[in-house]
């Protein structure tokens, strides 16, 4: 008899917790697959020191293969799940689709930032759900506060110098506690930086930090906060974020380039496709975490509406401790539905209390009821870490340590691009790349990492405002045809926009010695990192300046055979270009009256063809100021092919 295939979707603490109990309960009698888009597991409450710089990014990942070595993982994101073939579509990290089958399908696909109809939130605030955002926040301030203290406009040097984080739950206030710490640290000790001021706004529309815990843990946490400095204030929210700030709603328009966005969470889109009864986004499930109906169908963690028996008539909430308790719950049920294990238990709970973590020695807890403060609740916070932690656990313990004896390294690596963490994502858990595979089109979508590319591009990578910012109506899109050099913008410190494989790889686009300029590549090729020249090929064009200049882009001549065959007019002292308004018409060349085309029948062989004349090697024009002169790889605008254009993203786990 074959053994029984079983498929969990999701390796948060839900979709983790299954695959290590069954893996457990059924010793080797079941196939398990776990299918995920990243290969660890992230310990989510530790994610504001890795922003902070406490910890490093592995310390809060556990590798699925190593932790799991009886389950199968199979990195991708789902896109679709045929209930009654018993079979679920997935998208690999490179493109690629496959398909599983299954016997049990477990969903804990988790959850993704939750969005409000807000005016430019979208386009300017990014989330806090995943690694990629929480090392883009840490690069992110770093480099507000670098740019602040080499401006020499005071009103500058106070708008880099604000961080407003809008929730004031348990993200928010942890995010908020260990920032403020983080840039007085980075202010402090530095000789150029006095007078320096960072402030950290933390908002929320509830009438107290913390409205989901004791109210004597949400006075300790505020008071924490006021003193560090900390603008809290409550009753108030954004009412519409721009490039330049954010407007309360008490009418106060705050200067900022930062903009956290941890106001909540909504269940993964994906059990929205199911066609099955849904609580407020949430799968309805029975006590026992199996779907009505589909005996088959297991869910637990965020995505899923379990019954409360302890209360009712209400659910579970969407919270990490009831998530790795439903894996617990799960795993045990779906043995026993294949005869692998007991019976049924349904799921029942008792809270054990919460902590916060303030950063330092503070934080506020109350284990087992007991309301604690100061040094006892760090204390007890960190020792509830490491013994939740399923490992790393003496890793963390270290950093812990170092910090608490050695100054944090405030360096800003660049890892993370501002529109690599779109906060309309469905995969916070993945950072997008270029020239990646199409996501998961989500229907309720209100910006995409797509129109984040082309911001971020113009940007210059400083994530000031971040992706969306809307450019003046009579400038053309940078890194298109017909475009000029892209202008940095005085204390910005923005870059020249790169191609996609300068930004992948961090190199110039200029080929290898004797080789000649690369070529514009294909996505295939830009993802696989392959070299675009080969023999025989004719050194490409649309590069920057090395050994031809490069055609339709700024400093290089048109390409023939376009509108406007001379160098374009419509940039400053330049000549009208032909076949346009204002300027000389010329006959389009192969058209009735026009010169026939090179070629072609009864036209002139073309040039660096077989039979033809020689191409003419083109004067390289002087190059603008500030650029490096020709025989120099320098970075510049190419022109896009791989630009992603669509608008949402996968399952989160």
């Amino acid at each position: 008899m074959s053994r029984p295939r079983i498929l969990i979707v999701g390796a948060g603490f839900a979709g983790y917790r299954t695959a290590r109990s069954l893996s457990r309960l059924t010793r080797g009698r079941a196939h398990i697959t776990l299918l995920n888009p990243t290969d660890y597991f992230l310990y989510l409450p530790l994610l504001p020191q890795v922003a902070a710089g406490i910890l490093e990014p592995r310390r809060v990942t556990v590798s699925l293969s190593d932790s799991l070595p009886d389950v199968r993982l199979v990195l991708g994101e789902a896109d679709r799940i045929d209930l009654d073939d018993r079979t679920l579509h997935y998208t690999g990290p490179e493109g690629e689709g496959g398909t599983l089958a299954y016997d049990r399908l477990v969903l804990a696909a988790g959850s993704v930032n939750k969005l409000l109809p807000i005016p430019g939130v979208a386009e300017h605030a990014h989330g806090f759900r995943g690694l990629p955002e929480a090392l883009y926040l840490r690069d992110h301030v770093t480099r507000q506060v670098e740019l602040a203290a080499s401006s020499d406009d005071p009103g500058t040097c106070a708008a880099r110098c604000t961080f407003v984080v809008v929730g004031a739950g348990y993200t928010g206030t942890e995010v908020a506690a260990h920032g403020q710490m983080f840039t007085d640290a980075q202010v402090r000790k530095h000789p150029l930086r006095r007078g320096m001021r960072p402030r950290w706004m933390l908002l929320d529309v509830a009438p107290r930090v913390l409205p989901e815990m004791d109210e004597k843990l949400s006075a300790t946490a505020d008071r924490v906060l006021r003193q560090r400095g900390v603008d809290v204030r409550m009753g108030t929210s954004v009412k519409e974020a721009t490039h330049d700030g954010v407007l309360l709603t008490d009418g106060e328009f705050v200067e900022t380039r930062t903009l956290v966005w941890c106001v909540g969470v909504r269940p993964d889109p994906l059990v929205e496709s199911l066609g099955l009864p849904m609580e407020k986004g949430r799968l309805l499930v029975d006590p026992h975490l199996r779907a009505p109906g589909r005996p088959e169908l297991f869910a637990c963690g965020d995505v899923a509406a379990v019954p409360d028996l302890e209360n009712p008539g209400s659910y579970t909430p969407m919270t990490a401790q009831h998530a790795w308790r439903h894996g617990k719950v799960a795993a045990e049920n779906v043995a026993a539905s294949l005869g692998l294990g007991g019976a049924r238990t349904p799921y029942r709970h008792r809270d054990l209390g919460f902590v916060v973590d303030l950063g330092g020695a503070k934080a506020a807890a109350n284990p087992l009821g007991v309301t604690l403060s100061g040094v006892p609740a760090g204390a007890v916070t960190r020792g509830y870490h490491l013994a939740a932690m399923p490992g790393n656990r003496v890793r963390v313990a270290a950093d812990w340590l170092l910090d608490a004896v050695l100054p944090r390294q405030a360096v800003q690596l660049g890892l993370v691009r501002s529109w690599s963490v779109p906060l309309d994502t469905s995969s916070p858990e993945v950072a997008r790349v270029p020239g990646g595979p199409g996501q998961r089109q989500d229907a309720s979508a209100r910006s995409g990492p797509g129109a984040a590319l082309a911001a971020d591009t113009g940007d210059g990578g400083t994530g000031a405002g971040g992706p969306g910012r809307a450019r003046p109506h009579d400038e053309p899109a940078k890194g298109q045809p017909g475009s000029g050099p892209t202008q940095v913008r005085p204390g910005s410190g923005a870059a020249e926009p790169r191609s996609e494989w300068e930004t992948a790889k961090g190199r110039p686009t200029t080929g290898r010695p004797g080789s000649g300029p690369a070529e514009l590549r294909s996505e295939a090729e830009t993802a696989k990192g392959r070299p675009a020249t080969g023999p025989g090929r004719e050194p490409g064009r649309n590069q920057a300046v090395g050994v031809e200049p490069v055609r339709n882009q700024p400093g290089g001549e048109p390409a023939k055979n376009h509108s406007g065959g001379e160098p374009a007019g419509n940039r400053p002292d330049g000549e009208p270009a032909r076949n346009q308004p204002g300027g000389e018409p010329e006959p389009a060349r192969n058209q009735p009256g026009g010169e026939p085309a090179k070629n072609q029948p009864g036209g002139e062989p073309a040039k660096n063809q077989p039979g033809g004349e020689p191409a003419k090697k083109q004067p390289a024009p002087a190059p603008p100021p500030g650029h490096p002169p020709p025989g120099h790889p320098a970075p510049g605008p190419v022109k896009r092919t791989d630009v992603p254009n669509d608008d949402s993203a996968k399952g989160d786990s």
